[in-house]
């Protein structure tokens, strides 16, 4: 369905721009009509196959997985790093070797929590996982520039949000949501 979602999308394009081309002075507006139509069904042939995949049970499984997985490992790290906070060069490489594929990995199957827990669940995970993205940034910034305590501050206060994020979806798994 995806594929022929894309192929309407494109005909429509394709058929769009040829009505308009025809002639310099006029267009014909019937087959721009139906070139218009065709790019609409063709999008929306695309957006529901998307969402049907979004929301197969395969793919909800998986990220349900991977947002466990990715958020207890930068927690973890987290801990380690903020009980005995590396300075400079070596913090830096700590955030970018240990956290950042796991912060992706979460950002990528964030989707899925509205589909599992629903969009209040998913908008208070969301907010102490930004929280704690934006510190951990603040952290290398202040490590760039030679502010060892304030990068340790900022390091616990990191590591305090992304636990009530894990907490928080804890919370949501456990609650069957």
């Amino acid at each position: 369905m995806k594929s022929m979602g894309i192929v309407l999308l494109f005909l429509g394009f394709v058929a769009g721009a040829y009505a308009t081309a025809l002639d310099v002075e006029s267009v014909n507006w019937i087959m721009f009509g139906v070139a218009v139509a065709a790019a609409v069904v063709g999008m929306r042939l695309v957006k529901s196959a998307d969402a049907a995949h979004a929301q197969s049970a395969t793919v909800l499984e998986n990220n349900r997985n991977e947002l466990h997985q990715s958020l207890d490992s930068v927690v973890s790290d987290l801990q380690r790093m903020a009980g005995a906070p590396p300075a400079g060069d070596d913090l830096r490489s700590e955030i970018d070797n240990k956290l950042r594929d796991d912060l992706r990995r979460f950002a990528e199957a964030r989707e899925s929590m509205v589909h599992l827990f629903g969009l209040q669940t998913y908008a208070d995970i969301m907010s102490s996982f930004a929280a704690g993205e934006r510190y951990i940034n603040r952290v290398w910034s202040a490590s760039v520039d030679g502010y060892d305590s304030e990068a340790e501050t900022y390091l616990e206060k990191a590591a305090r949000q992304f636990a009530d994020a894990q907490r928080q979806l804890a919370d949501a798994a456990q609650s069957g949501n």
